[in-house]
């Protein structure tokens, strides 16, 4: 690794890039609002259909669902978020600003006094994380709905329309990726924590007794995922068990992966063994019985449920953070800072760079053929301005993993240059081989 990343050169490189944007920007921006720009979005994309493809598709006991955003007000009493799902919150008097109690050093909290100014602090009060509105023609307490919290009750509730629809049979899983919404209290780091996100959650759903062997298979799953489906530096992930004052009320036990952003650490995914509260809440509160009958046993139960819940917001932050690189390829005691955004190619927002070494005497015309072909199998970026080197410099400070130049020697032998982003190597290719070449180099890829 290079020079140190921080989220100042985080967030400059992502809106210079065009990774992420100030949500609102030309008004000033909305605090703990971002929009995904061209390769933000990319990334994003590529990122959900990994997480899609790990947890759904190489699973035959694994099915997905897609529930909407608004759902019965009755889903959050019963899954204990109208009584639960609050922060005490306190407010200094002088500055005005706004904290979390159990986020203030305990000796500013036992003295009331605000860690910033010094200003004396309020009694703290419960603040409720939910968002609501309404639906409906009128505003009253009988059209209130809220905006989900969590995208997991959307599963719940759908428990046993899956299992009637899908014929699916214990150990199954229900996975979706959605928007959730949380009104913090304080929002920071960028991306990491904001009021609008999104969630990757799949439910195990399994008999009671074997909630730990099935803990421990998830718990050992998704950390494989990180390392070897992701290429996550494993030096920089790590697990943290909650204690008995962190435990959420669904839980009997959980798990953080916790990654080492320029920030510190802190948590990327959760693996929860969440019991059967969430079925068992449901059944209470719609008056109808949310179980599972064995065919074969004939027992009927309640499932126990294993939950792994990734943020895909928190997940793009966690690759741009590890992929940030900083070299210095200077001579002469001269500093030239290479740039270079290490990810695995398949998270890439562009795959290969096209260029042609200058745009007359039909190189361009030849590079944009090539270009047109390689978009069948690849996300290409065709680039015919400025000296190659710099061209090189801007595809490596957003990652592209190759790099293709077409010169003179192009249109007497059929070959072009294939330049590899982390080492720099560059080799020649004949055309009609390049497909295959990139493939390989995707397959094999190992971060230097």
């Amino acid at each position: 690794m290079g020079n140190e990343v921080t989220m100042d050169k985080l967030v400059s490189l992502c809106k210079r890039r065009g990774f992420v944007y100030q949500s609102s920007e030309i008004y000033g921006g909305l605090s703990s609002a971002w929009d995904y720009g061209p390769l933000g979005v990319e990334l994003k994309k590529n990122i959900q259909k990994i997480w899609w493809r790990e947890m759904t598709q190489l699973h035959d006991n694994i099915v997905g669902i897609d529930a909407a955003i608004l759902m019965h007000p009755r889903v959050w009493e019963a899954s204990g978020h109208v009584e639960n799902f609050s922060d005490p919150l306190v407010d200094c008097k002088k500055c005005k600003n706004r904290f979390r109690e159990d986020h203030i050093p305990e000796k500013n909290r036992d003295d009331k006094i605000c860690p910033e100014c010094g200003g004396e602090l309020t009694e703290p009060r419960q603040f409720n994380l939910m968002f609501s509105t309404h639906m409906g023609p009128v505003a009253d307490d009988g059209s209130i709905v809220y905006l989900r919290p969590e995208t997991a009750q959307g599963i719940f509730v759908n428990f046993k329309n899956v299992v009637q629809s899908s014929r699916v049979k214990i150990p199954f899983g229900i996975a979706q990726v959605g928007k959730a919404f949380r009104n913090e209290i304080t929002t920071k780091n960028f991306i990491f924590r904001t009021c609008e996100f999104e969630q990757m959650e799949m439910q195990f759903f399994i008999h009671p007794s074997e909630d730990d062997k099935w803990f421990d298979y998830w718990r050992e799953q998704r950390w494989n995922y990180y390392v070897n489906k992701l290429g996550v530096d494993p030096a920089r992930i790590q697990w943290h068990q909650h204690g008995p004052g962190e435990l959420a009320h669904y839980a009997k036990d959980a798990y953080d992966i916790e990654y080492q952003f320029p920030f510190g650490w802190s948590e990327l995914e959760g693996v929860h063994n969440r019991t059967d509260f969430d079925l068992s809440r449901h059944s209470e509160y719609c008056g109808k019985e949310i179980n599972y009958l064995d065919e074969d046993s004939k027992e009927r139960y309640i499932p126990y449920v294993i939950e792994t819940s990734a943020g895909l917001t928190r997940s793009v932050l966690m690759i741009l953070s590890d992929a940030y690189d900083e070299e210095d390829l200077g001579t002469d005691g001269k500093e030239d800072i290479r740039t270079v955004l290490r990810f695995h190619p398949n998270l890439a927002p562009i795959t290969v760079g096209v260029f042609p070494l200058v745009k007359k005497d039909g190189l361009a015309e030849l590079a944009k053929k090539i270009e047109e072909d390689l978009r069948e199998d690849f996300t290409t970026f065709y680039d015919q301005s400025g000296a190659i080197g710099r061209r090189y410099r801007r595809q490596d400070e957003i990652g592209t993993p190759f790099c293709i130049t077409i010169d003179y020697d192009t249109k007497e032998d059929g070959t072009v240059t294939l330049r590899y982003r982390d080492s720099m190597e560059q080799v020649r290719v004949k055309v009609e081989d390049l497909a295959t070449v990139i493939r390989k180099g995707i397959k094999e890829y190992k971060r230097v």
